[in-house]
């Protein structure tokens, strides 16, 4: 889990057999796969993140040619091929995701009413649905145009919730593809390692500041 090894590659270790590097593998996200923050404050940033549908272990029922090591859509931009996930991280580091039903301002309205605070600054892209559900929710919303080239607006940005995404999707890289039914486990999986590394930076930095 810490060095986001693939199951072959945990195989090729010895004396560790596929069905024990499988049964473990899904066993240890139990738990960190429902461990997020609860509250993001002051500014938080929200943006969406897509993975390519899997049916990755599923022998039958596929309605499509098999893919190999991941594959890629057959289609451009979002579709029913890709599942959304919704990011969400405040200034502070705080970050909790959500695998969404559907891209839409219902369910992103939905996935963050529990955890953004009343005097939350809600930073997007300025896409329809995640500025409908700022408006749903009644929290004060910035939008940075994209579109037209502009990352920075002063303080409003959505860098940190981009690098956390961009970091997030290297790791998934690693495993060539995971299947849509396991989603949660790897999120978690990876806001676990996320905790861990910022846990150590700030013990390290507090030594040096000694």
């Amino acid at each position: 889990m810490r060095d986001g090894l693939s199951l072959k590659q945990v195989e090729a270790r010895p004396g560790i057999a596929h069905d024990t590097a499988f049964r473990w593998r899904h066993r240890f996200p139990a738990t960190p796969k429902v461990v997020r923050d609860q509250v993001l404050c002051g500014v938080a940033e929200a943006d969406e993140t897509f993975f390519l549908r899997s049916c990755k272990g599923q022998r039958s029922g596929l309605g499509r040619s098999p893919r190999h090591r991941g594959g890629k859509a057959t289609r451009r931009g979002t579709s029913k091929e890709q599942v959304p996930v919704l990011v969400a991280r405040d200034r502070s580091g705080a970050t909790a995701d959500f695998v969404l039903d559907a891209d839409d301002a219902v369910h992103v309205a939905a996935a963050l009413k529990p955890i953004l605070s009343a005097d939350v600054i809600l930073c997007t892209d300025g896409g329809k649905a995640m500025a409908a559900a700022a408006q749903t929710l009644g929290v004060a919303h910035h939008a940075v145009n994209l579109a037209a080239g502009i990352r920075v607006d002063g303080p409003w940005h959505i860098q940190n919730v981009n690098a956390y995404d961009s970091r997030l999707k290297g790791w998934m890289r690693h495993f060539k593809g995971v299947a849509t039914k396991y989603p949660d486990s790897y999120l978690g999986w990876f806001r676990t390692i996320e905790r861990e590394e910022k846990r150590l930076a700030d013990r390290n930095g507090r030594r040096l500041r000694s």
